[in-house]
């Protein structure tokens, strides 16, 4: 389903009524993250992210070629996807984009991502709109 993490979401502006607010998103990942005793730091787009291990290979950007392997939950911590998979980073959902390159190749990273950087505020093949999404993600080669 890593192809389910193709560029489909939309901004908070793109919809109308829909769409939580980018406030109603961040009280809700601050809750999850309170809940499950994360310790994550808020990046410049309103996602949450934990730097698991920093990695120390080549560090990607969004025009690399990556594999990884993954597994993306809701904040119910239900399993909605997961597996190894190589794509481009340019060909993903917005959260990857700006978290991935955070860490080097070997490196494991937890984004915690709103819906305006996820799938937005309409259903997505399985994942309801509005949904934060969760994922661990081992960076295994980046090119």
């Amino acid at each position: 389903m890593i192809l389910a993490l193709a560029l489909t979401g939309c901004s908070n502006k793109d919809k109308g009524g829909g769409c939580t607010t980018a406030a109603e998103d961040d009280a809700k990942m601050q809750s999850y993250i309170s809940a499950n005793g994360i310790t994550a730091t808020k990046h410049a787009s309103g996602m949450y992210y934990q730097i698991i291990e920093a990695g120390s290979g080549a560090t990607p950007t969004v025009s690399s070629t990556v594999k990884a392997t993954y597994t993306g939950k809701f904040t119910n911590n239900t399993t909605f996807d997961g597996g190894t998979a190589s794509f481009p980073l340019s060909g993903v959902i917005a959260g990857w984009q700006i978290g991935i390159p955070l860490i080097n190749q070997g490196g494991k990273i937890k984004l915690i991502i709103p819906p305006y950087l996820g799938y937005g505020c309409d259903d997505y093949r399985g994942i309801p709109g509005n949904s934060i999404l969760v994922f661990d993600v081992e960076l295994l080669e980046v090119q």
